[in-house]
């Protein structure tokens, strides 16, 4: 017993080695990322699935290869693993967390640019919101997996699917009975030996009943057994669990499907962070009834963002039926957050001088649209609030009001109430530390002030969106729409698969997006839209109007138009006309309103103002002497930030994401014959792909460089390092910055300002000498 135990404990921790004695016994291996990949598929096809998982420990070629930035602790560690592993293996993604089509990206655009070598690699992008268009798209990249495996050499006989799904529904029996060290030893094992090897060491297993306090576990997944053998030193044994790459698989296995239908089931292996809050509270209390346990640990490893977000819910539920509740950080990792110490509010930053009359009076124009959409709340009209990524077109059309969140976000943050606001989510559990930006709504449910709540407090929403994106989405807007008695609609967030794709898309993306963007993810997107539609016009009696869709496609196409035509102005420019203090607030505020005549309008008065003061000369700065590039999100608590380095060293802001998304990343036309309502799934499928995809962002990034002609890049803390790493490659001084744009407490402004300094009076001078 001894013997077995050790051999699923090394097959469990140490996956690589087991790969490396696979492939000397001359099994084709495939390393696998995401536990919701389909091993019965991969080895139905003969092939030898392994996995791989994140380790603690340095991880100094992933840093040198990618930064730090675009992935978490986790997903670093996997790119680790990736770059020092020199056997050629396939490797298999998942989307089972946002990390791994990031880091598929990462790989495939390292091979592209010779970093690392060539290697087979596939991503499997499965979804797993409960809809049909989910299991359509998951079909159809279950197709497309089949041939990169059949490309492989491994060939599937008939049956094999069959067999290989009996064999996993009786390996969950097989593990049930276990406890402690075993059957997290188990699970993990399972996605590494051969499955005869596991199954003589599980049944070796059959008599161990490990001693101590029998546990429900919570929280971030177990990748190896160090957590459970520190658990067992304090005598708590874990019995069953309610996380990824625990008793979630045993459930999937138990169902194990024997067809590709089957397997596009979105609901199978739904990662943790995709389940309701209050669903899963429900399920651990009727498992730990079943069971007989009173004892519950939670643990939140440092920088899992999905765990943060639920760990007061759920403490707090499993507090109030009985039972004894433990959060603890990872044994191996700093502790968990406080739920309870607010943080102190940090002083605000300086505001902006406002130069263009064409922006003048948007501050009165928000302040009476806001002050409708209040009165309209309160009237009892069903307010949405969304996320800046999430289709606002269609609520347009059906004539709801609604509030974007991040611009709300802004307006917390220009009113220097981010602070209090930080109070607000861990006075209720929530960490103010964890997408801070986008939590700000949320954090305005609990906002009671009728003197500090910004212009008299958001109202309380009837509708919550959003795309998803991060894994601390859905978990934000789960508690939000839980807090608010919102009605909650999230939309499938796809992935680039392809290996090769036009990486010059943003002139390809107007017109010819039929053509650019994958036809799989603009279904499923299209089909998303439509259901929104119906839900909308269920819930709220407003009616979705095509004829008022196409003219609001139509309005925001113009818009956009202009700002391409500004920023193309700004770029060809000899000195600056505006700097960023002027264009993000000129491109931002008409944004939040695209689709309307007024937006429309704001952005035509831009741009004439903006060429009008080119043609006279009229600048910010008289006396220009560097260009440089904003990367990351603005920084709407500071936005006189911008203009101090003007005045000390003549540096101007010609570039943000702002107007050159607006103008390269919002237009798309359709031809006659082509649906409105597909031409907006083009709009906002690719959204987010231009800003941090690599490939995608990398070449637009050094495109616009170049045509601003640029001298130096300054990153916040989001910036995506890819970005980073190709401007550096074309020669653009690049300043990395450990600033947050909202959460600015824990910076050093003194040391900030001298890095600034340094770079300015450093490399930017230089490289424009050079220039």
């Amino acid at each position: 017993m001894v013997e077995a135990l050790r051999r699923l404990v090394h097959a469990c921790d140490h996956p690589g080695e087991i790969a490396d004695e696979l492939r000397g016994q001359g099994r084709r291996v495939v390393r696998v990322l995401g536990q919701d990949a389909p091993y019965a598929l991969l080895r139905a096809h003969g092939l030898a699935p392994v996995r791989m998982v994140p380790r603690p420990g340095p991880t100094p070629e992933a840093d040198a290869l990618a930064g730090a930035g675009l992935l978490s602790q986790r997903g670093q560690s996997l790119l680790q693993q990736i770059a020092a592993d020199t056997s050629g293996d396939p490797i298999l993604f998942t989307r089972a967390d946002s990390d791994l089509p990031q880091i598929f990206a990462a790989v495939r655009e390292l091979i592209r640019q010779g970093d690392l070598p060539p290697r087979p690699i596939h991503l499997l992008d499965l979804l797993h919101l409960p809809r049909p268009s989910s299991r359509s798209y998951n079909e159809r990249r279950l197709v497309q997996l089949g041939e990169w495996l059949d490309g492989l050499g491994g060939r599937t006989e008939d049956g094999a699917l069959a067999r290989e799904a009996a064999a996993e529904r009786a390996r969950a029996a097989t593990v049930e009975p276990l406890a402690g060290v075993a059957r997290i030893a188990a699970i993990g094992a399972a996605h590494a030996l051969k499955p005869e090897a596991w199954a003589r060491a599980v049944a070796a297993l059959a008599e161990s009943h490990p001693n101590g306090r029998r546990t429900f576990v919570l929280g971030s997944p177990q990748f190896s057994t160090a957590r459970q053998r520190e658990f067992e030193k304090q005598q708590f044994v874990t019995v069953a669990d309610d996380q990824d790459w625990g008793d979630p698989l045993l459930a999937a296995w138990s169902g194990s499907p024997d067809t590709l239908a089957g397997l596009a089931d979105p609901s199978r292996l739904a990662p943790r962070m995709l389940v309701r809050v209050e669903d899963r509270l429900a399920s651990v209390l009727e498992r730990m009834a079943e069971l007989h346990l009173d004892h519950v640990l939670i643990v939140q490893s440092h920088g899992e963002e999905a765990t943060a977000w639920d760990s007061g819910f759920l403490r707090d539920g499993l507090k109030a039926a009985g039972h004894k509740v433990e959060v603890i950080g990872d044994f191996t990792d700093t502790p968990p957050p406080s739920l309870d110490a607010p943080r102190p509010a940090r002083a605000g930053g300086q505001r902006s001088r406002k130069s263009l009359a064409s922006i003048a009076s948007f501050g009165s124009f928000q302040r009476g649209w806001f002050g409708e959409i209040r009165d309209a709340a309160a009237r009892g009209e069903p307010l949405a609030v969304v996320n800046a990524n999430s289709p606002q077109e269609v609520l347009r059309a059906m004539g709801i009001p609604f509030v974007v969140n991040q611009w709300w976000a802004s307006i917390v943050a220009a009113k220097q109430q981010s602070g209090r606001y930080f109070g607000l989510l861990q006075n209720h559990g929530y960490p103010s530390d964890v997408e801070a930006y986008s939590a700000q709504g949320i954090a305005s449910a609990f906002d009671t002030s009728e003197t500090e709540a910004p212009w008299g407090g958001l109202p309380r929403p009837a509708f919550v969106q959003a795309v998803l994106g991060t894994d601390a989405t859905p978990r934000i807007f789960d508690h939000w729409s839980r807090e608010t008695g919102a009605d909650l609609f999230l939309f499938e967030r796809s992935a680039e698969t392809r290996q090769d794709f036009p990486i010059d898309w943003w002139d390809s993306l107007q017109d010819r997006w039929q053509e650019t963007i994958e036809p799989e993810r603009l279904d499923l997107m299209t089909a998303e839209l439509h259901a929104l539609i119906e839900r909308m016009e269920a819930a709220s009696g407003h009616r979705f109007d095509p004829d008022r869709f196409a003219e609001i496609m139509e309005l925001v196409n113009e818009q956009e138009d202009y700002y391409r035509r500004t920023r193309d102005l700004i770029a060809s420019a000899p000195r600056a006309p505006v700097s960023i203090s002027d264009t993000m607030p000129a491109t931002m505020v008409p944004q939040w309103h695209r689709g309307t005549v007024w937006a429309r309008d704001a952005a035509r008065s831009f741009y004439e103002e903006v060429a009008a003061r080119d043609a006279a000369g009229d600048v910010p700065c008289a006396d220009e002497k560097l260009r440089l590039m904003w990367i990351g999100r603005g920084m709407w608590s500071d936005m006189g930030f911008y203009q101090r380095w003007e005045e000390s060293h003549g540096a101007v802001f010609v570039w943000s994401m702002y107007l050159a998304l607006a103008a390269d990343g919002y237009i798309r036309r359709s031809a006659p014959g082509q649906d409105p309502l597909r031409a907006l799934a083009a709009r906002f499928v690719t959204m987010g792909d231009e800003l941090r995809m690599p490939t995608w962002a990398g070449a637009w990034h050094v495109k616009e460089a170049e045509t601003h002609r640029v001298d130096g890049a300054i990153a916040l803390s989001d910036a995506d390092p890819f970005v980073l790493r190709a401007l550096r490659r074309a020669g653009v001084p690049v300043l990395a910055l450990d600033l947050d744009n909202y959460n600015q407490e824990s910076s050093d402004a003194a040391d900030v300002d001298a890095r600034i300094v340094a770079f300015l009076e450093g490399e930017v001078t230089h490289y424009r000498a050079r220039r």
